[in-house]
């Protein structure tokens, strides 16, 4: 596959990065050389001081108040770890036999510090079970525990209709008894449940077939490959575009698939800081005039790795500046769409839409379909070269199982809505309901003092709590008002950066995101989390069709 500076991406074939040497040590790459190339070209750009804005930092009282609270519970802990090492404790955490101890020890006591002492004293905000779809709202299983988190019991009470702030039901397709779901439990009576099989051997359909057209047509590239999972999608297919002797350039928040598959590539990795360009672009710089290490051999593939929307933070990756990058240097650029496709756009269909960009400007496109597509799994698509290179080299097309047919259906019948070819413009009405949603509940949220993150247009929206105590609070107090939320903390986030991570959906209604803003007011007075300094005055009237222009 050929990249925008002629090399064969599956062959390795590259012109030598060396010979721009000669013109990057001469003052050629000016610090702002790529934003200008993006503006020559008519390309919109990411505007820093927005992303700047977006990313308020925490009045340091805040952060002194938080470290101290790890502190804290850091004494408690080793004062706790002392009565359960002398019996005065029960220790529910597992151990080692004393006959065991000699050898090299199963359990690590000091890492499973944070885990015993601070992680299970708030387990009860994770993994709760649902009892119903996923949609705008959940019935949602009761349970308690006896001996502080560590062992939960169902209590036989289902808690009824629950706003759910949490899911990836972007596009709002995670209902029951939906009559365009009649062609799902068609194929699945025809299908069966699995293919038991791998692509490689028996376990090609021709809906896999009939899903990859349509989604090549949907992303306007020329081929696409889907795989039965998003999170393999990553891992096991990035090793199969660059080995040894490559260079791997990931943003430094990328998700743990992309981290795992540029690990497993045998690849040499370097981290740039989160969307910072000028970062990026001297690891570029500097990669093309050292070449490899000790040898200093050009390198045979230089590798972008980024995310569309990334999932922790919210933010939106700086697509047309990479893109400039990419070209001036002759790299190749993959990008991970698992939270922008369907997300982004006008037409939903990503990042790419979201900036206006041709889709031939990135190399490999990633997505999945566990979010917008309310299915499972995950696609590579591009030119046709890399998608016939992969389906001979892909670990997943050649080990893992194919995608279950009444999946596949299900991701078919979501593109042809978003497509239109349903007839309807249901479809382009989603879109627009999560773009106005989204635009609405970030705007509120400022307007009352809290700090997130991301810019407005982004359908995930991370809430800054800091205190890992106030987190805690914060996710029980709000399922008590009927209202479910997910909360990240310390090792999914930095240890001052705990949050509450909302996501928009097309589904949700005027009246179920007021009552989850009135909830979230009410206890960010109740635990003193409104941090920002920032603030703006509340307009009288939030909901106004003009607010909500979709980014062309």
């Amino acid at each position: 596959m050929a990249n925008a500076g002629g090399g064969d991406f599956c062959s390795g074939n590259l012109h030598n990065h060396k010979k721009q040497s000669d013109g990057l040590q001469s003052g050629n790459c000016r610090k702002n050389g790529m934003v200008e190339e993006a503006q020559e070209h008519g390309k919109p750009h990411f505007n820093h001081k927005l992303l700047a804005e977006s990313f308020e930092e925490a009045p340091l009282h805040v952060l002194i108040f938080t470290y101290l609270n790890y502190g804290i519970g850091t004494l408690f802990g080793y004062l706790r770890d002392f009565l359960r090492y002398h019996g005065l404790e029960k220790r529910n955490a597992a151990i080692e036999r004393e006959q065991q101890k000699d050898f090299v020890p199963l359990y690590q006591d000091f890492e499973n510090f944070y885990k015993r002492n601070i992680y299970m004293r708030i387990r009860d905000n994770w993994n709760q079970p649902i009892c119903s779809a996923p949609s705008a709202q959940f019935d949602l299983m009761e349970r308690v525990s006896d001996d502080y988190n560590w062992t939960f019991r169902f209590t036989g009470r289902v808690i009824k209709d629950v706003i759910n702030m949490g899911s990836y039901n972007f596009l709002g397709f995670a209902v029951k008894n939906n009559e365009s779901m009649e062609t799902v439990k068609d194929v699945l009576e025809a299908y069966g449940v699995g293919v038991a099989s791998t692509r490689a051997e028996m376990g090609t359909l021709d809906k896999h077939k009939e899903l990859e057209d349509l989604l090549a047509k949907f992303l306007n590239v020329e081929a696409a490959m889907v795989f039965g999972m998003g999170f393999a999608t990553n891992a096991m297919n990035v090793p199969a575009l660059v080995g040894k002797g490559c260079l791997i350039l990931s943003d430094e928040l990328n998700h743990a698939s992309l981290v795992l598959g540029a690990r497993l590539s045998g690849a040499t990795i370097r981290t740039f800081k989160h969307n910072n360009m000028q970062n990026l672009e001297k690891l570029l710089r500097d990669a093309i005039i050292y070449g490899q290490p000790r040898v200093h051999r050009a390198w045979k593939k230089i590798l972008i790795l980024v995310e569309g929307i990334y999932s922790m933070e919210g933010s939106i990756v700086n697509l047309p500046q990479i893109v400039a990058l990419k070209k001036k240097y002759k790299a190749y650029l993959y990008v991970d769409e698992a939270h922008s496709i369907g997300a982004l756009g006008p037409t939903g269909r990503g990042v790419m839409d979201y900036f206006g960009m041709d889709p031939g400007d990135v190399d490999v496109r990633m997505g999945t379909f566990s979010k917008s597509f309310t299915a499972t799994g995950g696609y590579l698509a591009g030119r046709k070269e890399l998608v016939d290179y992969l389906r001979a080299n892909s670990h997943s097309a050649l080990y893992a199982t194919s995608m279950s047919p009444p999946v596949a259906e299900q991701v078919i019948r979501v593109l042809k809505i978003l497509m239109g070819l349903d007839g309807t413009t249901q479809g382009l009405q989603r879109i627009q309901q999560l773009a106005k949603n989204t635009r609405y509940f970030r705007q509120r949220l400022k307007e009352m003092g809290f700090i997130t993150y991301g810019p407005d247009s982004s359908p995930v929206i991370p809430l800054l709590v800091y205190l890992p105590s106030k987190v805690a609070a914060f996710a029980r107090h709000m399922l008590e008002k009927k209202i479910g939320v997910v909360v990240v903390g310390f090792p999914a986030t930095t240890l001052a950066g705990a949050r509450a991570r909302f996501c928009m959906s097309a589904s949700h209604t005027q009246e179920m995101l007021d009552t989850a803003l009135e909830a979230i007011n009410e206890l960010g007075d109740l635990l003193y989390m409104k941090y920002s300094r920032q603030r703006k005055s509340v307009q009288p009237k939030l909901c106004d069709e003009t607010s909500f222009e979709l980014n062309s």
